[in-house]
C-alpha cells in the first residue's frame, strides 16, 4: 500500500509539472499581453511625451516582473523555482495589484468550498436513492417518468436556469422568496440564531440548486445503469432464491457492488471545490473562486491564473488517488499493490 502511494505521488508530481508547463506555454502563446497599455496619453507636446514615457517604463517593469522579457522556458523555470524554494506563487498584477495571489485565493476559497460542499451533499443524497429505486422498478411508469425528468434536467443550461429562477423567485421578480445576490444575510447582527439560519438557507438555496441539478441527473443515470448491471448478476438471483427481501437485495448486495461507478465520479469533486462554478457565482454575484477565475482570465493576470491552475491540477490528482484508495474499501478483492 505505501509503495503504491509513493509511486502515485511521484507520478502525480510529474503530471502536475507537465500540466503547469503546458498551461504556462498556452498563456504565453495566447494573443494579448497584460503588460501593454493603449499608450495613448493625454494632452500634446511634452505632456504627451512624458505620459508615454511613464507608461512605457511601467510596461517594461511589469514585463520584467512577469518574466515576459525572457524566453518561454526560462520564464517558466524561474516561476517554478520560486514555488519550490520559497512557496511564492507571485503577486497579482491586474486583479488586485501587488497582493499575493495566495491571499486572494484564501479570501475566496471558503465561500466556494461551502457552496460546493452543500451542492455535492444534496446531489449524492438525492441521486443515489433515485438511481437505485429506478433500477429496481425498471420498465415501469415511474422509471420512464424519472428518465424523462432527468433528461430534461441534464439538458437545462445553467445560465438560463439561473436567470429564470432569479426573474421568478428572487427579489424584484414575480415571487420574491429568495435574495437576488450573495450568500451572506444582510444585517446578521440583528437576527436571532434561528432567523440567521433561515436567512442563510434562503441565500444558499438557489445557488446550490443551480449547482446540483445537473449533477443529480447525471449521477442518477450512472447509478441506475450500474445497479441494473449488478441486479442481473447470478449472485442476485441466488439471493432472491434464498428469500431475501427487496431492501436487503438492493442495499446490502446490489448497492455495495455498484459503488465503483460512484467512486470513480467522486474523483472530480475536489477540483470543483476550488474551481467552483463560474456561471453560478457570476449570476448570483458570489465572491468565490469561480468569479476570481473569471477575473483572472479577463484581465490576463498571469500569476493568479497559474496559481489557480496549480491548485486545480493538484486537487484533481488528489481526487484520483483518493478514488483508488476508496476502491479497496468498496471491494476488498481490489489490490493496488500488485
Amino acid at each position: 500500500m505505501l509503495k503504491y502511494i509513493a509511486k502515485r505521488l511521484l507520478l502525480a508530481l510529474v503530471t502536475l509539472f507537465v500540466i503547469l508547463f503546458t498551461s504556462y506555454a498556452l498563456l504565453r502563446l495566447a494573443p494579448g499581453d497584460p503588460s501593454r497599455s493603449d499608450m495613448m496619453g493625454t494632452g500634446d507636446g511634452a505632456g504627451m511625451m512624458d505620459t508615454r514615457n511613464n507608461e512605457l517604463n511601467s510596461n517594461n517593469s511589469m514585463r520584467e516582473q512577469l518574466d515576459l522579457d525572457k524566453p518561454l522556458h526560462v520564464g517558466f523555470f524561474r516561476w517554478f523555482s520560486r514555488i519550490v524554494w520559497r512557496g511564492d506563487f507571485g503577486k497579482s498584477v491586474t486583479v488586485d495589484p501587488g497582493k499575493p495571489v495566495t491571499a486572494l485565493i484564501r479570501e475566496r476559497l471558503g465561500v466556494t468550498v461551502s457552496l460546493n460542499f452543500w451542492a455535492i451533499v444534496v446531489t449524492y443524497l438525492l441521486a443515489i436513492p433515485a438511481g437505485v429505486f429506478t433500477a429496481a422498478k425498471e420498465g415501469t411508469f415511474f422509471d420512464r417518468s424519472m428518465e424523462f425528468l432527468l433528461f430534461v434536467l441534464y439538458s437545462l443550461p445553467v445560465m438560463w436556469a439561473g436567470l429564470l429562477l432569479q426573474s421568478y423567485l428572487c427579489e424584484g421578480g414575480k415571487f420574491p422568496i429568495f435574495p437576488l445576490k450573495g450568500i451572506t444575510p444582510e444585517n446578521p447582527d440583528q437576527l436571532t440564531i434561528w432567523q440567521l439560519q433561515l436567512e442563510t438557507l434562503r441565500c444558499y438555496f438557489l445557488p446550490v440548486l443551480c449547482l446540483s441539478y445537473g449533477g443529480f441527473a447525471g449521477l442518477s443515470r450512472y447509478t441506475r445503469s450500474s445497479m441494473l448491471e449488478v441486479l442481473r448478476s447470478d449472485f442476485i438471483r441466488t439471493a432472491r432464491a434464498k428469500g431475501l427481501g427487496q431492501n436487503a437485495i438492493l442495499w446490502q448486495h446490489g448497492f455495495r457492488n455498484a459503488l465503483i461507478t460512484m467512486i470513480t465520479l467522486f474523483s472530480g469533486i475536489l477540483p470543483s471545490l476550488v474551481a467552483g462554478s463560474v456561471l453560478v457565482e457570476h449570476i448570483f454575484n458570489i465572491p468565490g473562486m469561480g468569479s476570481l477565475s473569471l477575473l483572472s482570465l479577463s484581465s490576463r493576470d498571469y500569476p493568479l491564473q497559474m496559481a489557480l491552475f496549480a491548485f486545480s491540477g493538484a486537487l484533481t490528482l488528489a481526487g484520483l488517488l483518493i478514488s483508488d484508495l476508496l476502491y479497496m474499501l468498496a471491494d476488498p478483492r481490489i489490490r493496488l499493490d500488485r
